[in-house]
């Protein structure tokens, strides 16, 4: 039993040193993976698609339950998702505390408000207003679907697009952005 427990921890320790070794040696291990899938045995196993491959996505491209988006000219992740089963051209905010809406996008997405539903009082890069509180049934982007989400909803004039907050953003398993890409993962 002794001798199991010395050799796991062996083994653990070992595992534990590979990302500090990469660091100070990647070209050394950059020749061990080459080596590595030079033999015969390697080339037989089906290889994962190559990264660039997965770069040069279309701007909104599914991956199961992952959607990667493209960022447009001003660096700004704008996608098409559905509120509540409507569809709407939405930015990703992750500034955002929570998703915000302006009143004629809630409308239709079946969202009803009157008047006196305006009675919060929010932050906005714009300055302070008034905002409804409201719960959207489901926002999806892709095969991502999260139910449930606490939104804000704004006059028309304080907010002109959709912003997708942490309050979706907060519920997905990951939310990545590297070289100008978003990746969404469920």
């Amino acid at each position: 039993m002794l001798r199991k427990l010395l050799i796991l921890g062996i083994c653990a320790g070992s595992s534990a040193s590979v990302p500090m070794l990469y660091r100070a040696h990647p070209q050394a291990f950059e020749r061990l993976f080459d080596l590595a899938m030079s033999r015969p045995a390697a080339r037989d196993i089906a290889q994962p698609m190559p990264v660039s491959a997965v770069r040069e996505a279309t701007q909104q491209q599914p991956l199961g339950r992952k959607v990667l988006l493209q960022a447009d000219a001003r660096g700004h992740f704008v996608a098409s998702f559905k509120v509540n089963g409507r569809s709407v051209e939405a930015m990703v905010d992750t500034g955002a505390t929570v998703v915000a809406l302006n009143r004629s996008t809630a409308r239709r997405a079946g969202i009803s408000l009157s008047p006196s539903d305006f009675d919060r009082e929010v932050d906005t890069a714009n300055g302070k207003v008034k905002a409804a509180v409201v719960e959207i049934a489901s926002l999806q982007i892709g095969r991502i679907a999260v139910d449930h989400v606490p939104a804000v909803v704004l006059d028309d004039k304080a907010l002109a697009t959709t912003l997708i907050g942490m309050s979706f953003l907060q519920r997905l398993d990951k939310f990545q952005v590297e070289d100008g890409q978003l990746l969404l993962a469920q």
